[in-house]
Parts: structure tokens; C-alpha cells; sequence
């Protein structure tokens, strides 16, 4: 039966109030969530996940910490129960910050501690430190889930958590998409609307204008309506019927496969994550749809890919990844500003809009010097989402993507107080209406895409209504420039600590001499570019290279894998 804790309005947070109210509660209900044997969760970028048989006691402490979280920023805070790509018998946790993004990096550590606890007397201890400095106003922790079979059992030890801590509601949300909670966490927080209806309204009302505003009015090439969707027997494919639904896709004909409802398995050869990967068609596509525009969602819909079947006779695809969802973005986005601020009647604009494009290391080098030579601004951050969303909010407009095809775009509120303001003028007496249409779609840009995290519905949606502006067939828009050839290696080492890397991760600053070493090997191959970084999570380095041919970029990766091993490996040549 759920804990259920009230809290009068005089009740104040003091370690006598700890003592007597809650220690017993937290005594009695962690010795039900026993920490698992030799099990560390370690909090990261993708928050807690594992085997769903070990995340009893993580989840529990997580509705702890989502509950503390919450009464520190009076605010609402969000939960989601996923593990997104990872295959169906997997599941973890992620905290959302009141922004509708990730959890703040200062209390990471804290994460790592609560989960990792070994005994209910440090947990209880852990929780005293934090509780004494937090709020006192009742506060709401939202906490969804996706559709994994373990999820029901891992929300009660959820709400069991947040129930413990005194002010703090656990509301359940139900079956979600992350993007889904993290955009209602946002909402919540900003006063607005903030159900799951009010995400479908305006994703689809902003959808409509969009193609309302196409010119001609959105007269296509012939074989341009059809899109074909892969839900990844996830949550995805099930939301994005209920988006069909409401939407008026003006001679958009939607068709979404692998939506879980037949029997498939959650991730098993289908997913974004799959088909970038494999680079080979998702279970229930073949020559049927040869020619079509395809795109492929990942289990939680946090991240999607396009793709075409080029042959009735390869399972192979030609792949569209996030580099180039990127650029289409940047594009359209750099096209609609030229024309909102082109100077008329002598007068220039008072707004001077800073657009920046943000890519990790990883991106390929092909992408980087496309969106260079358009003129727009790239810069390069360290590997992670995190690391990404940040530096694209140090701009007017920031345009951020992993290959991967996690990525958004960011708008900053005095660009958008001065877009709105300057709709207003332009609608006004006998102003251009190019201007005016300029200033309407990026309006509907910033409310379709979805600014707290990767969203991989309302990002279809944005392709689909670009590409019917641009009259671009998907293989239009594949041929935007053509991917160098790339090889990815792990080089096994004893402690992956000794490398130390700058500049985003593209240059080794220890052990010294080896930078100068890789150097020398990458200057041996046209168009070669190399770097190394230490891994996350085990004791390996992670090796890329890109060069002209696909056996320059495998041969360059494998001598810069043997000089990482020499400088620091276990002498075995470990690789892979």
C-alpha cells in the first residue's frame, strides 16, 4: 500500500522534525530496497541504468532526491523511468531540473551517493545534510515512465521515495516520452499548460502554421508525401499515432511501424540507435520501401534518424543522420533571418542575432565544413548532451546535434521578445509580407521544436514541413555534401585517468608526447583528422579517425590505437 505523508502548515524542516517524523518511515521502507551486491550506479548524462532487476533501491532513493530537489528550488521537478535505446530488459532513471533540462552537474555527486548508500543509517544521514537546507512550500514531483514491462513496479518504488520526504507530491503521469515529461516539467515551472494535450495542441498548431506558410502553398515533387516511421516498438510509435491524429497533415501521408502493439520487442532490430549503427533497414522494412522517405525513432523518442532502402536487393540503408538534420535546420533557420533582417526603405534592423552551430568531436568532418561554408558559426564542445545544450544557450539561436541524431534548437528570450515585437510592427500597415512570413515561421520554429531536450516527434515534424518548404526530396537533401569515411576503436588501458585532453576533446595535453605522436600519424593521409579521449564509464580510450578512403581511415585508426597502447596500454595491443 503507498506511504502516504501529510504536512501541516507549521511543520518546519529541523533535525528533530527528521528524527521523529521520517527517521522510522526511511528505516523501515529502506530495509525493503536493500543496495544489490557489488552493484555502483554511477549518475551520468543518461542517468541511472541497469539490468531493471537492480534498480529497486536506485528508483526509491530517486524519488528521494527528485523530492529534496524539488523543495531546494521550489519548484516542479521531473522523473522519467527509461533507458531509452538500451535493450527491453534494461531500465533507469533520469532527473528533470526545472528548466526541462537535465539535472544540475553540482548535484550529480549527491546522486551518486544516495544510490549508492550501503546502509540505511548513511542514507538516512545523507538525506539530514540535505533536507536541513531546503524549502518549506509543497512542492510537485512529476514522474513518467515508458513502456518497458518493469516500469509499474519501479514507479512505486518512485513515489515511495518522493512520499517520504515532508511537502513533496509524487504525480503520476503515466506512459511518456521523456521529451513528453521534460517539456511538462518546463511548463509547469513557466505557468503555462502544461498537460500532455497542451504538448500535442502545440506541436500540431505550430505544425499547421509552418505549412500554412509554405509558398505556393506547398505544392511538392511527386513520391514527396509518404513518410514511414519506425517506432522502435517503443513509446514513440504509440505517441506519434495519437499526434495522427489530430493533425491535419494536408497530404502528409503518416505510417508508423513497429509501434509495440504487434508483438515486437522494444529495440530489438529496430531504433534510431539500431539503424545508425548498423546502417541496415529495421525489422519490418524491406523492398517495399525502396524510394520512400523513412525515419527511425529511439525507444524513449529522445533521438531520430532518416533513412532511405536504396535496393530491393541489400538490406543496407543510405543514412541521414543527425549531422545532417543539422544542417537542415541551420539552413532553413539562416535563410528565414536573411530575409527578416534584409534593410528596406534605407533602415537597417535593431537586433543584431547571434546563431551558432554546436557539434562534439564526433561530428563528421564533411558536416563541419558544410555548415562552415554557409557562414555560420561552429563550435565544438566536449562529448555529451549536457555539454552541447549549454554553449547552444550562450546564443540568439543555438543549433545543436549528435549523429546520433539527439539535438534541438535553443531560442533565447530577448531574440524571441524581439521576434514577437517585430511581428507585431511588420503586421502593421503596408509591411513586406516576406518579412512578416520570415518572422512567423521562426515563431512557429521555436514552438514546434521542443527547447528542453532532444525531441524526436516534434523534430520529424520540423523536417517534414522543411523539406515541403525547400521542395527537397529526401535524396535532395542527402546529397547535401557526401560523409568522410570513419573508423571508431576502444583501446583497452590500465587507467584511462592518465589521458587528459583540451579543446573539446580533440587534442591530448598528457601523457606528454603523444599528441605530437598522433599528429605525425594523421598527416601521413588526406583529408586525415584523428583524435583520442578517455571513456566515461570503463578503463578504455576511445579512438576516431576520419581520412579520404575508407582503408586510410581504418589503417589511421589502428596506428593511433597501437600508439595509444604503447604511451599507456596494457602492452597486449588490446583493441577493438
Amino acid at each position: 500500500m503507498p506511504l502516504s505523508l501529510t504536512l501541516s502548515p507549521q511543520t518546519n524542516f529541523t533535525p528533530s522534525t527528521m528524527e521523529e517524523e521520517q527517521r522510522s518511515l526511511l528505516l523501515s521502507t529502506a530495509s525493503r530496497f536493500p543496495l544489490p551486491q557489488g552493484f555502483k550506479p554511477s549518475y551520468g548524462t543518461a542517468g541511472f541504468r541497469a539490468e531493471a532487476s537492480l534498480l529497486p533501491s536506485t528508483l526509491y532513493r530517486m524519488g528521494i532526491l527528485g523530492a529534496l530537489r524539488a523543495l531546494k528550488t521550489q519548484s516542479v521537478i521531473g522523473i522519467m523511468i527509461t533507458a531509452s535505446h538500451n535493450q527491453v530488459s534494461d531500465n533507469g532513471v533520469k532527473i528533470v531540473d526545472p528548466t526541462g533540462g537535465m539535472l544540475s552537474q553540482d548535484w550529480e555527486p549527491f546522486a551518486d551517493s544516495l544510490a549508492n548508500a550501503p546502509t540505511a543509517d548513511c542514507l538516512i544521514q545523507l538525506i539530514s545534510d540535505k533536507i536541513e537546507r531546503c524549502g518549506e512550500k509543497k512542492v510537485e514531483v512529476l514522474v513518467g515512465r515508458d513502456t518497458r514491462p518493469s516500469g509499474p513496479s519501479l514507479l512505486e518504488a518512485t513515489k515511495l521515495g518522493i512520499g517520504l520526504i515532508i511537502g513533496a507530491v509524487a504525480i503520476d503521469v503515466g506512459i511518456l516520452t521523456t521529451p513528453q515529461l521534460h517539456w511538462m516539467v518546463r511548463a509547469s515551472n513557466c505557468s503555462t499548460r502544461a498537460a500532455e494535450f497542451d504538448y500535442f495542441e502545440q506541436l500540431s498548431m505550430s505544425f499547421r502554421c509552418l505549412m500554412d506558410l509554405i509558398p505556393g502553398g506547398g505544392e511538392s515533387i511527386e513520391g514527396f508525401h509518404k513518410l514511414v516511421v519506425d517506432g522502435a516498438n517503443g513509446v514513440g510509435g504509440e505517441k506519434l499515432l495519437v499526434l495522427k491524429e489530430m493533425l491535419n497533415l494536408k497530404g502528409l501521408e503518416l505510417e508508423v511501424r513497429n509501434t509495440g502493439s504487434g508483438g515486437g520487442v522494444l529495440n530489438e532490430g529496430v531504433g534510431a540507435d539500431f539503424v545508425q549503427k548498423e546502417k541496415v533497414v529495421p525489422s519490418g522494412f524491406g523492398s517495399q520501401d525502396v524510394g520512400i522517405r523513412c525515419a527511425s525513432l529511439d525507444g524513449d523518442a529522445d533521438r531520430f534518424v532518416y533513412f532511405i532502402v536504396p535496393s530491393k536487393n541489400s538490406d543496407k540503408i543510405e543514412l541521414v543522420d543527425g549531422d545532417k538534420i543539422l544542417s537542415l535546420f541551420a539552413i532553413f533557420i539562416k535563410e528565414q533571418l536573411s530575409i527578416l533582417m534584409k534593410k528596406t526603405d534605407g533602415a537597417g534592423n535593431d537586433y543584431q542575432c547571434r546563431i551558432g552551430v554546436v557539434q562534439t568531436a564526433y561530428a563528421n568532418g564533411a558536416s563541419t565544413d558544410y555548415l562552415k561554408q554557409l557562414g555560420l558559426e561552429v563550435v565544438l564542445t566536449p562529448t555529451g548532451v549536457k555539454h552541447l545544450h549549454e554553449k547552444a544557450a550562450q546564443y540568439d539561436i543555438g543549433i545543436y546535434f549528435e549523429a546520433n541524431g539527439h539535438g534541438t534548437v535553443l531560442f533565447s528570450e530577448p531574440f524571441l521578445h524581439w521576434l514577437e515585437a517585430k511581428n507585431d510592427e511588420l503586421s502593421s500597415g503596408a509591411q513586406d509580407p516576406e518579412q512578416r512570413n520570415a518572422a512567423l515561421r521562426l515563431l512557429a520554429v521555436s514552438k514546434l521544436i521542443n527547447q528542453a531536450i532532444g525531441d524526436a516527434i516534434s523534430g520529424i515534424l520540423l523536417v517534414e514541413a522543411i523539406l515541403r518548404h525547400m521542395k527537397w526530396s529526401i535524396h535532395r537533401w542527402s546529397e547535401l555534401y557526401h560523409d568522410l569515411p570513419s573508423k571508431q576503436l576502444k583501446v583497452k588501458v590500465v587507467d584511462r585517468t592518465a589521458v587528459v585532453t583540451a579543446n573539446a576533446e580533440t587534442e591530448v595535453v598528457k601523457p606528454p608526447g603523444l599528441q605530437e605522436a598522433i599528429n605525425a600519424e594523421t598527416a601521413k593521409y588526406s583529408k586525415g583528422r584523428c583524435f583520442i579521449r578517455p571513456s566515461g564509464t570503463e578503463d578504455v580510450i576511445r579512438v576516431y579517425a576520419e581520412a579520404s578512403t575508407q582503408d586510410e581511415a581504418n589503417t589511421l585508426a589502428n596506428s593511433v590505437a597501437n600508439l595509444a597502447d604503447k604511451f599507456l596500454g596494457l602492452g597486449g595491443g588490446s583493441k577493438s
